[in-house]
């Protein structure tokens, strides 16, 4: 890429145009649209400017909100180059870009389409923000049951053109409901003279136009499809989604899901492309929650201000106490997050995992127990330092409130995730700074409680 930028640039600042649309042509359009996004606008426009009229369709759909934005802004002065450009644009990509553009940005553009485009984009557009209806197109080609499999050949030369995708034909009634669905592969390896519905032996898969982005997404790893059509309640087939659309659902949610569970407000844009007050806005909010979170940490740690006065040693413990149940409460988190994330767990698994959790957490629970009883015993024995004449009861109860603050993390970073989805939040809200916050406050209480159970009479 870098190669290709310093010819670009170089034919730029010579002026040959002509030699610069010669290169442009012999680069595919995601290639046009990464070179695109690492050189400066000015020689931005000029690029788009040289493309023709299919490459420049082609080129667009690829690039960032960004840089489709500084495109739409520098034809302004081409209402005719901008109009063709957004009649041209599949239905679901030019959907995308109004979604991000302001307002009233977007309705000046609207009107520059025709009547037939403009009825699409006012129909996607009318769906909500995160639904199947707003990802879909209506570029596909649909036959009738009754049409032979010539006849259904010939339709699709004379209409699939500006189809999204020719590796599925859809078979509808005369109301457009969907009948079936067929690969192109059985259409042509038919008898050319059998009729569509002898072919159409199953009922199509098919999204509700009101369904979940996320689910289209599930769904398609699910069946593992290129395409999946979209119907409205009664069934009647509105458009199709592709597997490319997919990806940039499932790209997005990852990030967003990602970032929520470091503790970050999902961000609208890339890191690069986010303003540095934008950046500081979206971490500050849960970095203050936090804050005040961990200021019961030191609340609890005051509350038993009179037993670490007299068993100190108690205190060394603390550090590795609480980050034993934060480490356990977040592993189990990001394990249950994933999991729902996925659909291999659901709001029913609520019971499953629990049991899991309880077993697990006490096995872990007691491996790390184990590994700080011994650290007492080994540290005592060999003069590394003096835990006292009850070091054994200092490391019965170390080992026992580890056993209990793991299983209290597993516990509540595994349950947390289904509360929030349960009222209808997003499980990543449940970031591991959370969990971690949450265990530390009562680990503390745990601790200090077992401590007093075994060192009572003793040291305390």
């Amino acid at each position: 890429m870098e190669e290709i930028k310093n010819i670009v640039q170089l034919l730029i600042k010579e002026k040959s145009w002509q030699e610069l649309k010669r290169e442009l042509l012999h680069l595919e359009p995601f290639h046009i649209a990464e070179l695109i996004s690492v050189i400066d606008s000015r020689e931005q426009i000029i690029i788009f400017r040289l493309l023709g009229h299919k490459q420049a369709k082609n080129v667009f759909k690829y690039l960032g909100i960004k840089e489709q934005e500084d495109i739409i802004n520098s034809l302004a002065d081409n209402v005719k180059l901008l109009t063709g450009l957004l009649n041209d644009l599949d239905p679901d990509d030019r959907t995308a870009l109004f979604e991000e553009l302001p307002g009233e940005v977007s309705q000046k553009l609207i009107q520059l389409l025709s009547n037939k485009e403009r009825n699409i984009a006012n129909q996607l557009l009318g769906y909500p923000k995160d639904s199947v209806g707003r990802l879909m197109t209506t570029d596909f080609v649909a036959v009738k049951p009754n049409f032979t499999v010539e006849e259904a050949l010939q339709h699709i030369r004379k209409f699939g053109q500006d189809s999204e995708t020719l590796d599925v034909i859809y078979i509808v009634d005369d109301n457009w409901k969907l009948v079936s669905d067929l690969r192109i592969k059985e259409l042509l390896l038919a008898n050319p003279d059998i009729p569509m519905h002898s072919l159409a032996k199953h009922h199509a898969i098919s999204l509700s136009v009101f369904d979940d982005q996320e689910h289209a997404a599930q769904s398609f790893a699910k069946y593992g499809r290129t395409a999946l059509p979209v119907t409205d309640s009664t069934g009647i087939l509105l458009g199709i989604i592709t597997v490319d659309d997919v990806f940039d659902v499932q790209e997005r949610e990852n990030t967003e899901d990602f970032q929520k569970f470091g503790g970050i407000e999902g961000l609208d844009l890339s890191y690069k492309k986010t303003s540095l007050l934008k950046l500081v806005k979206k971490r500050a909010g849960w970095l203050v929650i936090l804050f005040f979170s961990e200021m019961l940490t030191a609340s609890a740690m005051g509350y038993y201000d009179n037993e670490i006065s007299k068993a100190v040693v108690l205190a060394l413990f603390v550090p590795l106490i609480i980050s034993s149940g934060g480490n356990s409460g977040s592993q189990a988190a990001s394990l249950i997050i994933r999991s729902l994330a996925l659909g291999d767990l659901n709001l029913k698994s609520w019971w499953y995992v629990m049991r899991k959790e309880i077993l697990s957490g006490l096995m872990l629970g007691a491996i790390l127990g184990a590994i700080g009883f011994i650290r007492i015993l080994v540290w005592q024995f060999t003069g590394f330092y003096d835990y006292g004449p009850y070091w054994v009861w200092v490391g019965i109860s170390v080992a026992f409130s580890l056993v209990f603050i793991v299983l209290w993390g597993t516990l509540s970073g595994s349950m947390i995730p289904f509360v929030l989805k349960r009222i209808g939040l997003d499980p990543a809200t449940a970031s591991a700074p959370f969990v971690a916050t949450l265990v530390d406050v009562t680990g503390l209480v745990i601790y200090f409680s077992v401590a007093a159970v075994f060192l009572t009479g003793k040291l305390l």
